[in-house]
């Protein structure tokens, strides 16, 4: 579940009639994982010495510049490049239809007159208020890093002192709800088991919502100090059991709730949703193979496209200086990648760029450096590790296995691990799995999930 902002390595290009004045709003929306996610160019100036700024509202950004913008022969371009972003496409019946490019691929976009509205999809699962319990906006320090985040912590009415749960969410930047596809997962989750009598704190990532803090310059390691931070605020409320605290990740935060479960004794249970159990390398490699073949992709070329992922992977496992991993991918993408995997569009260090950007985060050079299996064995506690069997993102049976055979490893033998037919990485009723889907889809969470992790917790309570 790599949920990543809109606002990355894109090219926007569009196109227009020469004669035509183009000055003015134009407005598109790009379908992302079934999620619609709006785009409006404002366009000023006059043939030959156009200007334009760029919005995208459903994300909150507003007045992005325009680096250069062109207008000639039937066809406009424009490129943003402080966020490598561009389109190109062509004019008819006062449209423009053309094509979105990110990161060596591409979306349909077409740009019209009117404006477009949010699209509000059905989310049948999401509570309504007044909620049957007490709701805080709370604020807890990182004292490690210097940050202060945000969050909200409900509890039952009744008397406590109460069991809590600590939500951590899955990759990418992710408020408290772990917002994504239209869906808010964590609302749904924390409604459900404080009504169940269980408390629960779930947070804004560092350096989003209302979290202070630098995200991109962050690694699972250092999200992990934010998670501990979160332990140690709930000691300090009253109406917090300390002997009762636990942690429940999803996705990234399945590989964060063992490592701060390791790290603490005051982490009384942790469970596992979708968590990883294998190598982050393996684990990308499983994941594009799993979704390329659901999308009906086979054959020599995606057998390459592997090949050329491994290759990538090794060189940063191997490299640690970042002058040297740069130049050593720079070298590897130019000799290895063919010349059809580039757009006739891009220049060979516009593509390279394109193809090594996300790799070179600190983020995701820590993910494919990072083995589970090394702090599983360290792991004391209760561990539930959930997961659908459609799940593409992080493949069940693979890292399932891993989970089980690591926390064995260190003699572990309060494990449990369940296999859910039919669902996927967010847990919901699947026909084929594929992220694309999970914006389309009404459930928001599996309610068989919740009453058995439910079940679950209830029996870890001392």
């Amino acid at each position: 579940m790599f949920r990543t902002l809109l606002i990355i390595t894109l090219f926007l290009k569009a196109a227009i009639l020469t004669a035509q004045d183009i000055t003015g709003e134009w407005n598109g929306a790009l379908q992302i994982r079934g999620e619609q996610l709006r785009i409006v160019l404002h366009v000023t100036g006059k043939e030959g010495a156009y200007q334009a700024t760029l919005d995208s509202p459903d994300q909150g950004a507003k007045g992005l510049p325009v680096s250069s913008i062109t207008f000639k022969d039937n066809e406009l371009r424009f490129s943003l490049d402080n966020i490598g972003a561009g389109y190109q496409g062509t004019f008819q019946n006062n449209t423009f239809t053309g094509n979105w490019s990110q990161g060596g691929g591409s979306l349909p976009l077409v740009f019209g007159r009117e404006p477009i509205a949010k699209k509000v999809a059905k989310r049948p699962q999401e509570p309504k208020k007044p909620y049957p319990y007490l709701e805080e906006e709370v604020r807890f320090d990182n004292v490690k890093a210097g940050i202060k985040l945000a969050g909200t912590l409900t509890t039952p009415e009744t008397a406590g002192p109460h069991p809590v749960v600590v939500l951590i969410s899955g990759s990418g930047p992710q408020n408290r709800n772990e917002e994504l596809a239209g869906h808010k997962p964590f609302l749904v989750i924390a409604d459900y088991l404080t009504r169940q009598g269980i408390a629960v704190l779930r947070y804004d990532d560092r350096g989003t919502a209302k979290s202070e803090g630098d995200f991109n310059a962050a690694t699972t390691q250092d999200l992990a100090t934010d998670a501990a931070s979160a332990v140690a605020y709930l000691k300090t409320r009253k109406e917090i059991d300390p002997r009762n605290i636990g942690l429940m990740g999803h996705s990234e935060g399945g590989i964060i709730a063992p490592i701060v479960a390791a790290e603490s004794s005051d982490v009384a249970f942790i469970v596992l949703l979708a968590g990883t159990g294998i190598p982050g390398d393996e684990l990308l490699l499983m994941q594009s193979e799993a979704i390329s073949k659901a999308q009906g992709v086979s054959g020599p070329m995606l057998e390459r496209s592997l090949e050329i992922n491994a290759g990538v992977f090794k060189i940063i496992r191997e490299t640690t200086d970042q002058k040297a991993l740069e130049a050593k991918l720079r070298d590897y993408v130019i000799a290895e990648v063919p010349a059809a995997f580039r757009p006739a569009n891009m220049t060979e260090e516009e593509f390279v760029k394109s193809q090594t950007s996300t790799v070179l985060t600190p983020w995701m050079q820590y993910f494919i450096r990072y083995n589970p299996a090394l702090i599983l064995p360290e792991v004391k506690c209760p561990v539930l590790a959930v997961n659908g069997d459609k799940d593409l993102q992080v493949p069940s049976k693979a890292n399932l296995e891993a989970i089980r055979a690591g926390l064995a490893k260190g003699g572990n033998q309060q494990v449990k691990t369940i296999e859910f037919p039919n669902l996927n990485h967010l847990f919901q009723k699947t026909q084929t799995g594929l992220p694309s889907e999970y914006g389309t889809l009404e459930e928001t969470f599996s309610t068989e999930v919740l009453e058995k992790v439910t079940r679950w917790l209830k029996d870890q309570i001392r």
